[in-house]
């Protein structure tokens, strides 16, 4: 398998999720804020991407695929090609000395692709939203996967003709995005957190996950459900969202979404207008929703992993069992194991298969642990043709005939 174990996380990491990560053969560190995915690391990114396309699909999205090479005429427009407005740009030139940025968002070239699709009013609602590389040129890229140069974004842009059907599809992506964190194992941990508009409308929203290791410091209210970001912790704020501060909590966490009403921000300066029932020619309402799959991965290891390695939630693990072959110089032995496995993968069950005969059993139960499958299973000579099966955040285990083993995984 490509992607070794290490004893030891290299030095220069300091953030749990990347010492875990790296250690159990997740990622590789390029350089600082620049990651390579290895089999497994993929394997779980990709989970992750499933959920989130299979519920942004179930409200309506349309996936596409843009560039990350960017013209600055659609920036030059919206006012934020300048360093000085956006100061993570990353800009280079061609050959004939044309300048040209990666993408560290979206609106500009959506908005100008959409104003070659949307006419007339009959052209909306419309939900693009893709997976796509961004760069960001962060003056300290830190905590692993948490904040990087070069990363994986879920964005999703939403195009309404009136404020009323975006606040209806805001409240969709809403619920979307919380089926999302609940289904990768983080909803009871995730807040819908209040945060700055900006220049796009009084409010935006954040979806913070609880954890110590956190950047963020906001205030929670459990009983409703609801956080607020301490950059707006303020007596209006706490009156327009009917909490009283003394009822607040103060929280560390981890950003994992967030979504903006950007309204004509983009639309007017980019020429997105339709043509309304009445023949009335208006500017396009937008909004925007992200999502960084691997940050999202990163926060499940802080959240979850304990001193012995990681602990994924079974629906984003790189596989649903950890299958251990012990005693495989023995011929036998080393039959039962490839028959479970084989009949693993028969019955759709993924398998990660330690077949190594130049490892000990203990280094092989401390791989298990670190890299934080599941499920464990052992085959060895003293179990004959039991199978031993233990989850790994529970101690007992329990000896199993191999149809016994299928069911139960079932």
């Amino acid at each position: 398998m490509l992607g070794k174990t290490l004893k030891e996380a290299p030095k220069d990491e300091t953030s749990k999720n990347a010492q875990l990560l790296t250690r159990a053969g997740y990622i590789n560190k390029e350089m600082a804020g620049v990651y390579t995915f290895l089999p497994l690391g993929l394997k779980t990114l990709n989970k992750i991407v499933e959920i989130i396309r299979e519920e942004i699909v179930a409200i309506g999205g349309q996936e596409i695929q843009m560039t990350a090479l960017q013209n600055p005429d659609s920036w030059k427009k919206s006012g934020r090609w300048g360093d000085d407005v956006v100061d993570i740009w990353f800009k280079t030139k061609l050959k004939n000395d044309t300048e040209v940025g990666l993408a560290t968002t979206h609106e500009e070239p959506l908005a100008t692709l959409m104003s070659r699709q949307i006419n007339s009013y009959k052209d909306l609602p419309s939900y693009p939203f893709q997976f796509q590389t961004k760069f960001r040129n962060e003056i300290r890229a830190k905590n692993g996967l948490l904040r990087t140069r070069e990363f994986l974004m879920k964005d999703l842009y939403s195009f309404n003709k009136n404020e009323e059907d975006l606040d209806t599809f805001y409240g969709k992506a809403t619920e979307a995005y919380f089926k999302i964190f609940s289904r990768a194992g983080i909803g009871g941990q995730t807040y819908l957190t209040f945060a700055s508009g900006g220049t796009f409308s009084k409010y935006s929203h954040e979806f913070q996950t609880v954890c110590e290791s956190g950047e963020d410091t906001i205030y929670i209210d459990r009983k409703k459900k609801i956080g607020i970001n301490k950059e707006v912790l303020t007596e209006e704020v706490l009156t327009d969202l009917g909490v009283k501060r003394e009822e607040l909590e103060e929280v560390r966490a981890i950003e994992v979404g967030n979504i903006f009403k950007q309204k004509t921000r983009f639309s007017e300066p980019l020429g997105l207008f339709f043509t309304d029932e009445e023949g009335k020619r208006k500017p396009v309402i937008m909004g925007a929703y992200g999502i960084g799959p691997a940050r999202l991965m990163a926060t499940i290891v802080e959240l979850f992993g304990d001193d012995k390695g990681i602990v994924w939630p079974e629906s984003v693990a790189p596989a649903k069992l950890h299958l251990i072959g012990l005693n495989l110089e023995d011929e036998g032995t080393a039959e039962i194991a490839e028959k479970v496995y084989d009949t693993l993968l028969h019955n759709k069950t993924d398998v990660l298969f330690d077949d190594r005969e130049e490892v000990t059993a203990g280094i092989k139960f401390s791989d298990a642990d670190l890299i934080g499958i599941p499920y464990r299973a052992v085959v060895s000579r003293k179990n004959g043709t039991k199978i031993e099966l233990k989850k790994r955040t529970e101690e007992a285990t329990s000896l199993l005939t191999l149809e016994e083993l299928v069911q139960k995984l079932a």
